[in-house]
Formats: C-alpha cells, sequence, structure tokens
C-alpha cells in the first residue's frame, strides 16, 4: 500500500487503493465531520453533526469484524491493524468532544429557567436564576422579602392566610405582570413596592405571565405568602404579527401579552390592573383599582398635550382609510404601562381581534413605529376612563434610543414608571445612575452571588 498519501487527498476522501475496505471516503467525511463540529457556532447543528460522529464511529467498529470474515487472510493482517489505529484516534477524539459537551454550559440545551435552584437559608434566602443568551455566565439572586400582613382596617378578608386561596375570590384586588429574565429584577422591585405600600397587601393577587417555565419557585422563594399564578403565553401566538420597532426590547413577544389578558385568565376575574416590569408603586395600590371605568373598558392616565400625531407614520396619516379611525373621537395619548381593564367587557367585545387587525396592517403597510403601544391608541384612544396622572409618572427612563435622565413631572406621585431605554437596575450596575433611581433602589430584592 502507498503510504504517502497526501492529507489533502485522504479529507476529501478521493483515494479507495483496495477492496480490503479501508473506505477512506468514509473516513474522509468523518474528518470533515469532526473539524465542522468544533467551528459550529450552534448547537442545533452540533447535535446533528454529533449524531453522524456516533454512527460513524459505530461503522468504524462494526466493520473490521464484518471484513475480517470476507477477506483473505493477508489483507486481513495489513488492514486490521491500521483500522485499529484509526478507531483508537477517533474513539479519543470523540471521548475528548463528549467531555467538552458535558462540561460547558454553552453546548447544553436546558432553558435559563431550568438553572434555578433555591438555597435555604434561614432569613435571607437567596434564589439564584441564570440569565441566558449572552449573559449565560451571570448567575442572579433574590433575597427573601420581609412578611406582610393586613391592617387591622382589613376586616375578616382572609385574616388566616393558609397559602392558598381562590382566584375567583371577590375580595382579591387582581394584578398582572410580566415575568422575563431579562426584566425579572424590575419585575420583582415592583411585587416588592406594591405589597409595602398596599393597607391589604394580602388580598391582592398576581397574575405572572411568562413565556420561560419553572418560575414559580422564584417567587415562591422570594414571597413565601404571596397569592399568585403563573400563566404561559406562548410566543408563537404573536410572533407573526410583530413588526420591528425603534427599539428591540419593544419587539419581544412577551411585551404584547397584555393583549390576551381576557383569554389567559379565569372567566371569574372580570378585572385586572396591567402594570409593566419597570416601575414601582408608592401608594396604595387598591387605590388604583377601585377607580371607576364608568362605560370604558379600560382606564389610564390621558396627556392629551401630548403630540398625537408622532406616534404613527406619514402613511398613517395620508390616507383616510386609517387616519379616519379616529373620525368622532378625541384622541389622546396614554401609557400602556399602567391600565386597569375590564375583562368582561373586553371579551363582550373582542378587543383582542381589533388590536390584532391592526398589526396585521402594520406589518403590510407601516403605519406606527412604536412596538405595542399603536394598536391601543388605534383601538381606544378618546375612549379611556381617566386616571389621576400620579398613577404613571412616567419617561424615567428616557427616551427610546440612548436615555436619558428625567425628572419627575410636577404633582403628586403614587407610581413611578422608568419607561424609555434607561433602566434603574442597569444604571446602578454600570454606577452612573440618574436621581431618580435612588427611589427604586430600596425595593430592589437582588443580590448577587458572591
Amino acid at each position: 500500500m502507498d503510504s504517502s498519501l497526501s492529507a489533502s487527498s485522504f479529507l476529501k476522501g478521493s483515494f479507495v487503493p483496495t477492496a480490503s475496505g479501508l473506505r477512506y471516503r468514509e473516513k474522509g467525511r468523518l474528518i470533515r465531520s469532526i473539524f465542522h463540529f468544533l467551528s459550529l457556532k450552534t448547537l442545533v447543528d452540533r447535535r446533528g453533526t454529533l449524531g453522524f460522529l456516533f454512527s460513524s464511529l459505530a461503522s468504524l467498529v462494526t466493520n473490521p469484524l464484518f471484513e475480517f470474515k470476507s477477506e483473505k487472510k493477508v489483507l486481513r493482517a495489513e488492514v486490521y491493524p491500521l483500522k485499529m489505529m484509526w478507531f483508537m484516534r477517533f474513539s479519543g477524539l470523540l471521548f475528548a468532544i463528549m467531555v467538552m459537551i458535558l462540561f460547558s454550559p454553552h453546548f447544553q440545551s436546558f432553558p435559563p429557567a431550568e438553572a434555578i435552584r433555591s438555597s435555604h437559608h434561614d432569613g435571607n434566602l437567596r434564589v439564584p436564576i441564570l440569565i441566558p443568551a449572552g449573559d449565560s455566565s451571570r448567575l442572579f439572586s433574590f433575597r427573601k422579602a420581609s412578611a406582610f400582613n393586613n391592617a387591622e382596617e382589613c376586616g375578616f378578608r382572609d385574616r388566616n392566610f393558609s397559602g392558598k386561596s381562590s382566584v375567583c375570590d371577590p375580595f382579591l384586588v387582581h394584578v398582572a405582570i410580566t415575568l422575563d429574565v431579562h426584566y425579572l429584577r424590575g419585575s420583582m422591585a415592583a411585587v416588592h413596592s406594591i405589597l409595602q405600600h398596599s393597607q391589604c397587601p394580602e388580598d391582592i393577587f398576581f397574575h405572572f405571565l411568562v413565556s420561560e417555565t419553572h418560575l414559580e419557585i422564584l417567587v415562591r422563594s422570594t414571597f413565601p405568602q404571596l397569592k399568585f399564578k403563573v400563566y404561559y403565553f406562548n410566543p408563537e401566538i404573536v410572533r407573526n404579527l410583530i413588526s420591528t420597532s425603534v427599539r428591540e426590547a419593544l419587539e419581544h413577544p412577551l411585551n404584547y401579552a397584555r393583549n390576551y389578558l381576557a383569554d389567559l385568565l379565569e372567566p371569574c376575574v372580570r378585572r385586572v390592573i396591567y402594570l409593566d416590569s419597570d416601575l414601582i408603586v408608592v401608594d396604595d395600590i387598591y387605590k388604583l383599582w377601585s377607580t371607576s371605568l364608568g362605560t370604558r373598558t379600560i382606564g389610564a392616565p390621558e396627556y392629551c398635550h401630548a403630540n398625537f400625531t408622532r406616534y404613527f407614520t406619514d402613511k398613517f396619516w395620508s390616507e383616510k382609510r386609517y387616519y379616519g379611525t379616529f373620525d368622532g373621537r378625541k384622541p389622546c395619548y396614554f401609557n400602556t404601562g399602567v391600565i386597569v381593564i375590564d375583562l368582561a367587557k373586553w371579551r363582550r367585545f373582542g378587543f383582542t381581534k381589533r388590536i390584532e387587525r391592526w398589526m396585521e396592517v402594520q406589518k403590510n403597510n407601516r403605519i406606527y413605529e412604536l412596538g405595542s403601544l399603536p394598536p391601543y391608541l388605534l383601538v381606544f384612544a378618546g375612549h379611556v376612563a381617566p386616571i389621576e396622572h400620579r398613577w404613571n409618572q412616567h419617561g424615567l427612563g428616557g427616551d427610546n434610543v440612548k436615555g436619558s435622565c428625567r425628572e419627575l413631572h410636577p404633582g403628586p406621585v403614587s407610581l413611578l414608571h422608568w419607561s424609555g431605554s434607561g433602566k434603574p437596575w442597569a444604571r446602578l450596575d454600570m454606577k452612573a445612575p440618574c436621581p431618580i433611581d435612588a427611589v427604586w433602589s430600596p425595593y430592589d430584592l437582588y443580590r448577587p452571588l458572591r
């Protein structure tokens, strides 16, 4: 046999010198697959290539046995040592690859929430969570919130808290918030602030909307007394309806989960407060809950002095079929991060479908630039029950492109909202906070693992 084979001819698998079963072509494909595996950037491709590597290895194990039965002894004597040499080399390389997969988190397929682990330390429970994509090596933890109890004024309403409560309890205040791993720190601070300032905290029922599973243990460990339920929102419901926005975060499917609260929550829940994850409440949320909506389906603080036209493109304002939707209405801007929703009316009039229809128009005609807000303006602006401005001091995160420090609007404050691109936890971590971020900090339950 010619021992002067070049590496290039072997890798191409083009040399098949005899009928002895050396099968250089198959070995060439195997080596190329190994190099391909080591250079791949995606886990899916690695899995497919890994399957081929194992099947090729099995072929290498069985082929020598088969060929020993079918070839002449003189060929067997020449082929077997060479085959065993390749088998040992390949098996060693494959073993190294397997070890690398097992011990490297970048190759593993566990979803981010699977990484949640609880540790039981009296008085200071810390629950770590692994943040995905881009920050997969960072561990976060949350300390257990202090206990909260109903005030005497709450009367008989569930004073003997057992850890369980029917979601249909007519005395409950229902609050819906999303739980997303990137905004989880903000959501936990929001819940903490609500509990601290509520006169009857045990009468609040939280509805958490998630696209990641296994977050319940995290919430329960941080707020042991909390009444809540976790609802899975399938991102595929809206993925084909979402269009690009001025900021990538506005394109996240969970940002549109509020549109489906009437479908997700139990039919017995007839009213809910929806809150964004980047805010804190510094007043009794029952005051917001008890706001009268009259004949309206939603209530929110309105800002009629805002330039309403800038929320839609020139194409929208140039075609009657679009801007005509506001005929007979006096539309004002309102922020969808704080809204009180009459779910019974929402279900009755099918507002989810109305919002979806405008999102379909947007996909084809580009009539606005800002994420999930404009469809709400198109459907509800001019038909909103007004709520005091104190319940949404928004814009504290700065503009939607680079962020900036903002001051509070004049007047009383019941809720501070860091809408915009700048988030208080991010600025605090960078040691470049805005002055107003100091108000958010006391409600932060985040503790980095040392």
